[in-house]
């Protein structure tokens, strides 16, 4: 028969045995899938989660952070149906795609306090102002946009005399002469043409006081609502990457270069850097990397609004969040770990 002190050894060993299983299972990493919206290159909020990844800063926030890229625009697609976690999109995608068709994506950190857009022309041209764009060819990309309208409301340019062309996201389309002024992202086509030999002159919205914002990372409504503790810790991991960033230069394009081994090293160089310089701001040295304000997200509605580039209206403060940035900052210091 089994004694008294049998049973009790017997109990206590099954609680011991559940203490360790249950220790265990909370200290198993979460599985996280994040999307970089395009290829692997050396966009800042994908260079984030890389260096996070490799250099351990996801491991210590007990993840383990499957990174992917997007190849056809799918990313919001699998968004929203849960097949990843996190993305990246432009602050102006997301103001769009809160308008119509009212998708529930929700920025909760900001990489560029300005456009990713600019335009150029070759030095070459004579073109040396928005007002000398008149009589002139301009290539965008896929629809107008708003930001060139209100620069030449800015500088008062006849739009009527601008010959605005479809032209899709070849940059050579400037220098074999079918465009005067090209619409480029600006941490990649600049060098890209520079590199083939033609110098360019670049105008950027900012320089005219239009209000614009470029890559911000992006997850669901639903995942802000129902594990927000996770959003923390992804974001907590990447923004300790960026510190690593800013201070290791080299290291990190080593790293950029593990994930896009196609990729010309100098050119990441460019586009890390430019990337960087355009992610600070006075807000972000005051109250910490990533942060983003109510006035910049209005500031750009409303213009997206006046340029008719909204389908509907809609109320711009679902669009955004600055509640996980306030979980994971103390005065401007990033808590770590």
């Amino acid at each position: 028969m089994i004694n008294l002190l049998s049973i009790r050894i017997i109990i206590g060993l099954a609680v011991i045995l559940c203490l360790i299983l249950n220790f265990g299972c909370k200290n198993d990493p979460e599985q996280v899938v994040f999307m970089a919206g395009f290829r692997a290159q050396a966009n800042l909020p994908f260079v984030a989660a890389y260096v996070a990844k490799e250099k351990g800063y996801f491991s210590q926030q007990g993840l383990n952070v499957d990174i992917k890229h997007a190849s056809t625009g799918e990313h919001l697609k699998l968004l929203l149906s849960g097949d990843v976690d996190f993305t990246t999109a432009a602050a102006t995608s997301v103001l769009k795609r809160r308008s119509s068709p009212g998708l529930p994506v929700v920025a909760f950190a900001l990489f560029g306090q300005q456009s990713q857009q600019a335009y150029v022309a070759l030095k070459a041209s004579g073109i040396n102002s928005p007002k000398d764009w008149e009589g002139r060819k301009f290539g965008y990309k896929i629809s107008v946009p708003p930001d060139y309208l209100a620069i030449l409301e800015q500088n008062e340019v006849d739009r009527s005399k601008i010959d605005e062309i479809k032209v899709g996201f070849d940059p050579r389309i400037l220098i074999q002469g079918k465009v005067d002024v090209l619409a480029v992202f600006n941490s990649n086509e600049p060098d890209t043409i520079r590199n083939l030999g033609f110098d360019v002159n670049t105008w950027e919205s900012g320089d005219y006081g239009v209000p614009n914002l470029g890559l911000t990372y992006i997850a669901t409504q639903d995942m802000l609502d129902s594990n927000p503790q996770m959003i923390e810790r992804f974001l907590k991991a990447s923004i300790k990457a960026v510190e690593y960033i800013k201070n290791n230069r080299e290291e990190t394009l080593d790293i950029v270069m593990k994930y896009a081994p196609d990729q010309n090293r100098e050119h990441q160089q460019f586009m890390l850097n430019t990337e960087l310089n355009d992610s600070e701001n006075e807000l972000t040295l005051k109250h910490g990397f990533g942060w983003m304000s109510d006035n910049q997200w209005y500031d750009l509605y409303e213009m997206l609004i006046k340029f008719e580039a909204l389908p509907e209206r809609f109320d711009y403060k679902t669009a955004f969040t600055t509640k996980i940035l306030g979980e994971i900052y103390s005065d401007g210091s990033l808590i770590w770990p």
